[in-house]
């Protein structure tokens, strides 16, 4: 008897090792699945602006990244109550000064910009079809941050926008290959109904983009936890957001999808060595605790063996 409706998932042929640079970008569902990856020693980077939503804003970040020109006085905005940030960046990145923001900000987009350029691989979170543009520059905003709405308007990216934002991605970097998902997560404030439509033209715009380029890939992210995970005990208090559960089923099956097999062995010992790196002794001068440090060291040694690519500062 069957309980569910499982997704047949092909692999991708040419699949992720580690080494690899990895820069996730997009919607938290992209930190998740990030943070992840990053958590057993794969070349990781997530969000280096935060977590993002709408296609352009995504675009414009990555533009951003390859530029690497840093942000200015004149791309700083007042937020909240004598917070800085920019238009680029989540509410991460409120800080109490121009100067520490810059500081924040610019940090953040140098470590990125070096990390973009040396990764293989860029994942890609689209959130949702709706965005804020400001009716001064008519620039679509990464977040609003809670400023006067008459500021702004709503509109909507259709899919031929997204096609044509997204592809000027594609075309720009032949050399790096792009994961494209659309996040599960429902945004209940633009409601049901538009939620459906945005998801829609997200999930059409992702299907096009992958019949165009032979670099664009689709993970179908949406369709685990809607279709194979159809039930509200995999979705947290909010009715939003999957359980921790529904995030390690779908990382599973996204290693399946993009991660070589050759890498699980090694994959499954930083799994290991990271819950010792993170316990905690009652007894540290005890035999046993000298014990479980040897033991450490013994399963460092085989990991170095296994793949030395291992990034084991990651897994602290």
């Amino acid at each position: 008897m069957e309980l569910t409706t499982p997704l047949n998932i092909t692999p991708m042929n040419q699949t992720i090792v580690y080494g690899d640079g990895l820069l996730f970008l997009g919607s938290c569902f992209a930190d998740e699945i990030g943070c992840l990856c990053k958590g057993l020693g794969f070349n990781a980077q997530v969000n280096p602006f935060g977590v993002l939503y709408n296609p352009v804003s995504i675009a414009q970040s990555i533009f951003r990244l390859h530029e690497g020109k840093p942000f200015t006085t004149d791309e700083v905005i007042q937020v909240g109550e004598g917070y800085y940030c920019t238009f680029y960046h989540n509410t991460a990145f409120w800080n109490p000064t121009q100067e520490s923001l810059l500081n924040h900000v610019n940090q953040s987009l140098a470590e990125a910009h070096q990390h973009f350029k040396d990764s293989h691989w860029i994942i890609i979170s689209l959130g949702t079809s709706w965005a804020f543009r400001r009716l001064d520059t008519l620039q679509v905003v990464s977040n609003c941050h809670k400023l006067p709405a008459n500021r702004f308007d709503r509109v909507f990216l259709d899919t031929p926008t997204t096609v044509a934002v997204l592809s000027e991605l594609l075309k720009t970097f032949p050399d790096k290959q792009f994961i494209f998902t659309v996040s599960p997560l429902r945004h209940l404030k633009d409601g049901l109904h538009e939620n459906q439509l945005s998801k829609a033209a997200l999930l059409l715009a992702v299907d096009q983009l992958c019949k165009t380029f032979v670099n664009a890939h689709y993970f179908p992210a949406y369709e685990i936890l809607l279709d194979e995970l159809r039930d509200y005990r995999f979705y947290k208090e909010d009715m939003i957001h999957p359980t921790d559960q529904a995030v390690r089923y779908i990382f599973e099956k996204f290693v399946d999808f993009a991660v070589n097999p050759s890498q699980k062995p090694a994959m499954k010992k930083a799994a290991e060595l990271k819950q010792m790196l993170h316990h905690k002794p009652l007894f540290p001068e005890s035999e046993a605790y000298k014990k479980f440090k040897d033991l450490e060291r013994q399963t460092k040694d085989e990991l170095s063996i296994i793949n030395h690519n291992v990034l084991i500062n990651n897994l602290l």
